[in-house]
């Protein structure tokens, strides 16, 4: 299970993640949370770590050249 859905959790003076997904999502960036993810850390979907499902993650993989994952 990603820990990646623990972003807005895990932000240090050091390394802020909250900051950089901003910077991500304004310059037009989407963030795809697993849902299993998410409910097995007791998280709720937000409007920065929205649930995703398998079909969203096809449709990525379907129609996008380059894929990023961490």
């Amino acid at each position: 299970m990603g820990k990646g859905v623990e972003y807005q959790k895990m932000s240090t003076e050091k390394f802020n993640t909250i900051i950089q997904a901003n910077i991500f999502l304004k310059s037009g960036g989407k963030i795809y949370a697993c849902g299993t993810c998410i409910k097995s850390r007791n998280q709720e979907s937000s409007e920065t770590c929205p649930t995703s499902t398998l079909k969203d993650m096809y449709e990525i993989i379907k129609e996008g050249d380059k894929i990023v994952t961490f």
